[in-house]
């Protein structure tokens, strides 16, 4: 019975881990129901001053550099993120401007290479779970034949079985990961336009 489960179940998690990998075409590697969506698009997250002339400089300005990798972290919540932003822009008297958009610059920046190396990770798991669902099968396929053999060598049977066993749950657990750092990159996206749209508030 225990060998009848373990078979069913490594097959059902093994059609999960390839099933998604047909979502979007252009992408065979994303593991993510959300599309993806390579990079940020200026346009989508900023209205206010070109930014042209300030795209690099934000790294040469300490203080702004400071500020954006405290911004850009995830474990600054939000709410904090925008106080310390107006807080920033509030003090800049005739810098304003510069100021805010150095700071953008550097959070459009920085946000995307870390949006950038979020996905790059998840369509690495993402190759290593369709690796695993082939070994899973595979495996499943040869307990199947050691069941069917007579007479069972038994301690086969239940070796391959337990392997098994602990190959469907780190895939599991790996399916739950991929699961929730999907959720990222659109975490990473509405920070930005947050944070975007109180700067510009501050320049109005």
């Amino acid at each position: 019975m225990k060998v009848r489960i373990v078979t069913m179940a490594v097959l059902a998690l093994a059609a999960t881990g390839t099933a998604a990998h047909a979502a979007d075409p252009r992408y065979p590697d994303w593991p993510c129901t959300q599309a993806k969506v390579p990079e940020i698009s200026l346009a989508a997250v900023w209205a206010g001053p070109a930014l042209d002339d300030v795209q690099t400089k934000w790294k040469d300005d300490a203080k702004v550099s400071a500020l954006v990798s405290k911004l850009s972290a995830r474990k600054t919540p939000l709410d904090e993120a925008e106080k310390s932003v107006k807080e920033f822009l509030a003090g800049s008297a005739t810098d304003k401007t510069t100021n805010a958009k150095l700071l953008f610059a550097g959070l459009f920046e920085t946000l995307n290479a870390q949006r950038a190396q979020v996905m790059i990770g998840l369509e690495r798991v993402s190759r290593k779970q369709r690796d695993a669902a082939d070994k899973i099968r595979e495996e499943t396929l040869a307990l199947q034949a050691l069941q069917g053999v007579t007479p069972r060598d038994e301690a086969k049977v239940e070796a391959l079985s337990n392997e098994l066993i602990w190959k469907t749950r780190i895939f599991e657990d790996r399916h739950k990961v991929v699961r929730f750092v999907c959720e990222v990159p659109t975490s990473i996206d509405q920070r930005l336009f947050a944070l975007g749209r109180v700067i510009q508030q501050e320049l109005e």
